[in-house]
């Protein structure tokens, strides 16, 4: 199956992260953008040009920095002598994936430049609106907000990301392998496409097939509910929310070979689905907590 042809390319790079693997591009076949936050060097930026080789997409990177201003990611209006006016130059958005690196390095006045792209997959500059690209996705990494040189992302731009991921330390035989083998870095190189654009449509719109049964629908009312009443949740889930958690769970349910969706599949996409859209009432606690917390309280079966 393609969906596993995928996973194993891009596991081939990341090695001993395969269920990060498979939540990255379970979010592309939901059609989602993917926010990828953790420490530096522990793969982020590798996984994200790793997913952008093997889906035969066009891709542009930009590197986040404090000085970079919203016109470097939209494109400007430069005066041509020959046209005897403005001609407006793209800018890397206008691509089908486009890598963010350290998007929380920018300013929020950069940062939101993406916000309209994101949600609309439009731009409007100088008063003009253009479409982007089809298919569109944006694949951001950033490091924790304890680094010097960061910027919170506010709770808007987050909610554009449908998923948020860490990788986290790779265990020791991967890391073995790693040190032993060739730099993930140059394997990047050999990387070729997997799908064409055409295929990981055919994906995603497959993804629109799977069924999830009324229990299953049942049990995702009963954890967006829960986030709304219990005291732990600062807010709930939006319906955008929820509407995300099915998606993610039919993508997770299309990986796994399966055309309808389990409990398990909605437990397992949560935290990255939920885990940034939800804050804690008392300041101290994190989202595993909070997801753990919303786990332990919810029954499957009511």
């Amino acid at each position: 199956m393609k969906t596993d042809a995928l996973v194993n390319a891009v596991g081939s790079i990341l090695l001993g992260k395969q269920q990060q693997v498979r939540l990255a591009i379970c979010c592309l076949l939901a059609r989602g953008h993917l926010l990828i936050e953790d420490l530096p060097g522990v793969g982020k930026t590798t996984l994200a040009q790793a997913l952008m080789r093997v889906t035969g997409l066009d891709y542009q990177r930009i590197q986040f920095t404090s000085d970079l201003l919203p016109a470097d990611v939209l494109g400007v209006s430069i005066f041509d002598r020959r046209e005897g006016g403005f001609q407006f130059h793209n800018g890397p958005i206008f691509t089908q994936l486009l890598l963010v690196d350290e998007i929380n390095r920018a300013s929020t006045k950069t940062q939101s430049a993406l916000l309209e792209a994101m949600a609309e997959f439009q731009v409007t500059v100088e008063g003009k609106t253009r479409p982007l690209p089809r298919p569109f996705f944006v694949i951001a990494t950033q490091n924790p907000l304890f680094q010097s040189g960061t910027f919170p992302l506010p709770e808007s731009q987050l909610d554009r990301f449908l998923m948020r991921i860490s990788l986290g330390y790779p265990d020791a035989v991967s890391e073995r392998q790693l040190l032993t083998g060739t730099d993930p870095r140059h394997l990047l190189d050999k990387l070729s496409a997997v799908v064409t654009p055409d295929e990981l449509t055919k994906l995603q719109a497959k993804v629109d097939t799977v069924e999830a049964r009324d229990s299953v629908l049942d049990y995702l009312q009963r954890l967006v509910a829960y986030t709304r009443t219990d005291s732990h949740f600062a807010y709930g889930l939006s319906t955008r929310g929820a509407l995300a958690l099915l998606q993610c769970a039919k993508a997770w349910a299309l990986l796994a070979g399966r055309d309808y969706v389990l409990p398990e599949d909605v437990q397992i996409v949560l935290e990255p689905v939920a885990g940034h859209r939800l804050r804690e009432s008392q300041s101290g606690g994190d989202s595993r907590s909070l997801i753990d917390h919303l786990l332990d309280d919810v029954p499957v079966v009511a």
